[in-house]
């Protein structure tokens, strides 16, 4: 993926509307914010500067920052480019426990461009807590499956760190037991995720890998080439 996931927003108009479209939105933040209660987080990314994302939030459910980073949710809309759509009322779950429900809304400028998005974000932990001991005194199971763990921070490393291990744990061996063809597959399943729009991903992921930094473009540019 291009180093400017935004296509369009190196041109002066584009860019300026777009940065119109987030300043209109930076205070909208706050409304959400006070209309929901200190369950909730609004938070508007620039997905132009996806090391750090989050140009206007309120509340702290994820204990992010202005400046901070987007999630791995955020990267999967960054790969998709003009083609991401809104994720609505999904479940994950912060690394220190909290269970979260959120919706995140892309925004777009008038050429049809995604430059950013809209995420609002509910702690639903308690109500999850008397959901399942309602559900126990009523001899109703739980629904299967956990929802996924979610890196929320203010700095992307944490997020692209994240990202590496759980694709390198879906392959159950260490990387020098990977075959060519497998290597390649991490790479281009990293691409797809939109790691390597961000602004010295290659040196992280080879770092993460234990691989130098030559080979980790050499795997990056062979996955593009084919």
């Amino acid at each position: 993926m291009a180093e400017d996931p935004a296509g369009a927003a190196g041109e002066p108009a584009a860019r300026a509307e777009q940065d119109a479209i987030i300043a209109a939105l930076a205070p909208v933040v706050d409304g959400v914010v006070a209309t929901f209660g200190a369950f909730c987080e609004a938070v508007v990314h620039d997905f132009r500067r996806p090391e750090r994302s989050v140009v206007a939030i309120a509340g702290s459910v994820t204990g992010r920052g202005v400046g901070g980073s987007m999630s791995e949710i955020g990267m999967k809309l960054l790969a998709a480019g003009d083609a991401a759509a809104d994720e609505l009322n999904y479940l994950t779950r912060t690394r220190d426990g909290k269970l979260v429900k959120s919706s995140t809304m892309v925004l777009r400028d008038s050429a049809g461009t995604a430059f950013g998005a809209l995420c609002v974000n509910l702690d639903v932990t308690a109500v999850a807590q008397v959901h399942t001991l309602v559900g126990d005194l009523a001899g109703v199971a739980a629904l299967p499956g956990p929802p996924p763990t979610t890196t929320f921070g203010d700095d992307i490393t944490a997020v692209l760190d994240s990202l590496v291990d759980a694709r390198q744990l879906r392959e159950a061996r260490p990387w020098p037991q990977l075959t060519r063809a497998e290597r390649l597959d991490l790479f281009r399943d990293l691409d797809r995720q939109g790691v390597f729009a961000v602004r010295g991903a290659v040196q992280q992921v080879a770092a993460r890998l234990g691989i130098s930094r030559a080979s980790a473009y050499s795997y990056l540019a062979a996955t593009r080439a084919g």
